[in-house]
């Protein structure tokens, strides 16, 4: 709860502290980072600290947060914080790094508001910090606690590499010790710790396609020549090498019930999808399911088979596909819903790039599904779907 002291202040100087937020995180990610070089190795993504997105995603963040207690001050915004609490606990955070945060932030934030800043506006941005932070902390001791075991990591043994489509790879895994395994639910995701040529790890998350709730974790990914994680799975990670995992996450799952579905996806994003798919299939269940792809060509598709093979065993699915080079099964373009009947009472599941998440929602949304029905899964730093 936002206090009635600080609400006018916050409520005031938003314009102007989420206009400097970009060069604020920019400042405090230096800052971070010349204090704690350490916390690449395994926490933060190099990548994503040079092309500007994780300086988006905690301008973002946080201007979501203020922006929601300003308009809202006796609630938290719970979609945000539960996806960053989701996101944290796939990379071992713990309440301690907070405080460390706190101080590179803000001492970030004076220095770039150093013309206008006073006592009591630190003191307002002080009090939204550390409600945001609370909140996630309280969220993740209940994601920890949750879990199997105590520990953000385990080792897994790769058991296969398969090609899955014309860039993408498929790893199944296994435990690789005694530690106990944390099932997992349809749509969930585990961030995977890779070790790179120079020694240092990076983390990235990766959807589990398949085998929900068993000992066993099976994810797709798709190269990005652009990154540094894919490469060193497609080309270094072989059958038999282990790497870290963490529990599953991700608060976008099959809810359970028995009204109509629909999974929409593009590109790499049929992952979750996928898996949900995959487990109607197992359970053999009736639900009416509609399966929506975009992809640029067949080739491309990652999990054709397995989505295709599950789509066929359901008693009332249908399977629609989009493509850039069509061929005689398949619509040609991006997809549309505008010749597509959405069941009534339906739920959208969503999962792909930004730009395809952002219009199939508001083609969902016109055509009459309610925004509580339509679910998405961001991994971007994009935080725009948080508060939508």
């Amino acid at each position: 709860m936002l206090s009635t002291q600080s609400h006018p202040i916050i409520e005031a100087t938003l314009p102007l502290v989420g206009e400097k937020m970009p060069e604020i995180a920019k400042n405090f990610y230096a800052r971070l980072f010349t204090a704690h070089p350490e916390l690449f190795d395994g926490l933060f993504s190099r990548s994503n600290q040079k092309n500007g997105t994780q300086q988006q995603a905690l301008a973002g963040s946080i201007a979501g947060f203020a922006t929601h207690m300003v308009n809202n001050p006796d609630s938290a915004p719970e979609i945000l914080l539960a996806r960053i609490a989701h996101k944290h606990v796939s990379l071992g955070i713990v309440p301690e790094q907070y405080d460390v945060v706190y101080k590179h932030l803000f001492d970030a934030i004076a220095e770039e508001l150093s013309d206008v800043i006073t006592a009591e506006i630190a003191g307002a941005w002080t009090e939204v910090y550390w409600l945001m932070a609370h909140t996630l902390i309280k969220m993740e001791k209940g994601l920890y606690a949750s879990a199997a075991n105590d520990k953000p990591w385990a080792p897994w043994t790769v058991s296969k590499k398969e090609a899955a489509g014309s860039d993408a790879v498929t790893f199944t895994l296994v435990p690789a010790d005694e530690t106990p395994v944390t099932p997992s639910q349809p749509g969930q995701y585990v961030g995977v710790k890779v070790r790179m040529p120079d020694g240092v790890h990076q983390v990235r998350q990766y959807s589990l396609a398949a085998d929900d709730g068993t000992a066993v974790r099976v994810f797709t990914a798709r190269l990005d020549t652009e990154g540094e994680v894919t490469p060193v799975l497609h080309n270094s990670v072989q059958v038999g090498d282990q790497l870290m995992l963490s529990n599953p996450c991700g608060d976008v799952t099959l809810a359970d019930g028995d009204h109509p579905l629909v999974l929409a996806s593009a590109g790499i994003g049929c992952t979750p999808t996928a898996s949900i798919l995959r487990s109607l299939a197992q359970q053999e269940s009736r639900r009416e399911v509609l399966v929506l792809h975009a992809e640029a060509s067949l080739d491309r598709w990652a999990l054709r088979e397995q989505m295709s093979n599950d789509a066929a065993s359901l008693e009332s699915a249908g399977l629609e596909l989009w493509l850039e080079t069509p061929t005689s099964d398949s619509r040609e373009g991006f997809m549309s819903l505008d010749a597509i009947t959405i069941p009534d009472n339906a739920s959208v599941y969503l999962c792909g790039p930004l730009p395809f998440m952002r219009s199939i929602r508001s083609q969902a949304l016109k055509s009459g599904v309610p925004a509580d029905r339509i679910h998405y899964e961001v991994f971007g730093s994009d935080l725009w779907l948080a508060n939508a």
